[in-house]
This record gives structure tokens, C-alpha cells and sequence, in this order.
């Protein structure tokens, strides 16, 4: 292709024109380079949809003619967990990873005018699955994705084609010291134990969660904290977290029926666990077991944010799963 670049240089002097000179240079661009140029048809699109009046954002891929793949993501990040996993699994499949509300891009309604509940995240999530045209999906569940995607898994058992579990919870066996805080409060929610979580939503904490357990933290993306440590001290956030916290106690009451789906449904699962996680520790993954009978079972050694340590290897296994439940 030829290019051409031009440039007209005039000098002026008493308000005439002295001299006028014009330089063209053109030059070629390989076919490689072409292409190499055209869009990316595996580009990462960054899309909202309104549900309820409120904007739910959500990163999209892929084709949308191919099987969904939904991305839920955990506490206290949002779709951007997902940001190298994308690319990656929309060479075969359709992608939507969204930001719940008050999480990411998402709208962020102020905690006394709206119910954060999730229950209501559940059900916005599969109005966004709606508003697709998705009918039939497999989800990935990693820490408050996975009560948000075994609520929706609940409502609909037959349109969920598989489960990725990284670190969510599903058993009582998952819920140790690091949520006596927590459990405290749902049990006594005044202000007093809410204002002793807060300690949780500071920037030490955040890091913390992303660092702790990892093999070299030194190689963790500093990208993640700041970005998220910049929502949560948005005015109004923490507020909109500390309802979050109390209602995950909701969440417990729903494992015993929960499992009994696992057990009548047998949905296939890919369990992909990061064992030096203080938040969901190993002590939850085993009990899928016991439910489960097409369960791909694998303990990595990291921590709480799995993909930041072992993306390539778990993309890889989720290609295997997918190709084989779909």
C-alpha cells in the first residue's frame, strides 16, 4: 500500500510569500504488516447494558455463534481479573465476564437506596444473559462468583453446561477463623462490628489478598491493588461492601440445597484451587467431591488470585474441559 506524506513549508516576509517547498515521501507496508493491522476478531469489547435502570458493564469476545463462557469474578476486584483469560478462550468461545453492581464499571447506587444483595446480583447477571440472547452457558466461579453463579445455577440447573470452580465456596468446611469477623457480624450486625471490618477494604488488605500465598509476589501485577483499591475508596463503597459482607451469610444457608443440585444435576466441573488461600482454603475444594462425579480435580500452589500465577495453566485446562462438554 502507498502511502504518501506531505509537507508544505511557507516562509513569510512582510506578509508575502517568499518560498513554497513540497516534500512527498511514500512507502509500502508488507501483506504482514497489513494484517497484522486489521482487527483483532479476539479483541476484548467493553460493553454496558441497562437492567432495571441501573448499567451493568461487561467485557465481551468471540463469537457470539459459539458456546458462552461466563466469567464471575470475586471480591474485591471485578471483570478485570479476567483481562488475560479473554483473549484466550474467545479464539473458540463466546465470552462475557460482567462487573457486579457496585463493582467495577458497573453503576454504584448508594447503600441505603439500593438492596446489594446476592440474590439481586444473581438475577441481574441472568437478566444480562437474557438481554444476550444466551440460553445455555458454563461459568466460572471464584470467590462471591460462586454464590452469585450457584444462585443462578439453582433457578435453572439444565441452562448451566459445566462449572470452573477456583476458590468459592460451597461447604461449611470452607468457612474458617480468617470468617470470625464476619460470622460475628452476621450474627450481631450493629455498627460496631460492621466498622471492625473495615480494616478488610484499606489498601494493606487489598495487596495482602493478592500476594499472600503466591510463590513470588514479587511477580504480582501492582496493576491489580491500585486499580481496585482506587473503586473501594470511592465515596459510598465501603458502605456498599460492608452489605455485601452481611449478606454472604445468606449464601450458608443455601449449601445444604446447593449440593443436592450438584448431586441430582451432575453438572461436569473443572476445579482449579489455589491451596494458600486464607480466604477459601483448601478445606472447601474436597467436599465437591463428595457430590460431584465428573470432577477434574486440581490443587495449584498459589493463592487466593490463581489466574495472576497460573493463567496459562489454567486456560489450558479450561480449553480441554470446554472442548469436552461442549
Amino acid at each position: 500500500m502507498l502511502r504518501a506524506i506531505t509537507n508544505t513549508l511557507a516562509t513569510l516576509t512582510a506578509g508575502s510569500v517568499f518560498a513554497v517547498s513540497v516534500v512527498t515521501v511514500g512507502f509500502y507496508l508488507s501483506p504482514e504488516a497489513v494484517r497484522a493491522a486489521e482487527p483483532d476478531p479476539f479483541q476484548t469489547q467493553f460493553r454496558a447494558q441497562t437492567i432495571d435502570g441501573m448499567k451493568i458493564a461487561y467485557r465481551e469476545a468471540g463469537d457470539p455463534a459459539n458456546p458462552t463462557v461466563l466469567l464471575l469474578h470475586g471480591f474485591p476486584t471485578s471483570s478485570h481479573m479476567f483481562r488475560n483469560l479473554i483473549p484466550v478462550l474467545a479464539q473458540d468461545y463466546h465470552v462475557i465476564a460482567p462487573d457486579y453492581p457496585g463493582f467495577g464499571a458497573s453503576d454504584m447506587p448508594p447503600a441505603d437506596e439500593y438492596d446489594y444483595s446476592f440474590a439481586g446480583t444473581a438475577r441481574m447477571m441472568t437478566e444480562l444473559l437474557d438481554a444476550k440472547g444466551v440460553d445455555r452457558y458454563a461459568v466460572y466461579l471464584m470467590d462471591y462468583g460462586a454464590p452469585v453463579g450457584f444462585r443462578m445455577f439453582a433457578e435453572d440447573p439444565d441452562r448451566v453446561t459445566g462449572f470452573i470452580i477456583q476458590n468459592g465456596n460451597a461447604y461449611d468446611a470452607g468457612l474458617r477463623e480468617f470468617w470470625d469477623p464476619i460470622k460475628a457480624y452476621w450474627a450481631d450486625p450493629t455498627k460496631e462490628n460492621g466498622d471492625a471490618l473495615r480494616a478488610f477494604l484499606t489498601m494493606d488488605a487489598t495487596q495482602w489478598q493478592f500476594t499472600h500465598g503466591t510463590r513470588n509476589p514479587d511477580a504480582i501485577s501492582p496493576d491489580n491493588f491500585w486499580h481496585v483499591q482506587y473503586l473501594l475508596d470511592r465515596p459510598g463503597n465501603q458502605e456498599v461492601q460492608l452489605e455485601m459482607f452481611l449478606d454472604y451469610g445468606t449464601n450458608v444457608g443455601e449449601y445444604p440445597k446447593w449440593q443436592a443440585l450438584f448431586r441430582e444435576h451432575q453438572p461436569p466441573a473443572l476445579l482449579m484451587w489455589g491451596k494458600n488461600d486464607v480466604i477459601f482454603p483448601e478445606d472447601g475444594a474436597h467436599p465437591y467431591k463428595n457430590d460431584l462425579t465428573d470432577l477434574e480435580f486440581h490443587i495449584l500452589d498459589t493463592g487466593h488470585f490463581a489466574l495472576e500465577e497460573y493463567g496459562p495453566e489454567i486456560a489450558a485446562e479450561m480449553q480441554d474441559f470446554l472442548a469436552r462438554i461442549n
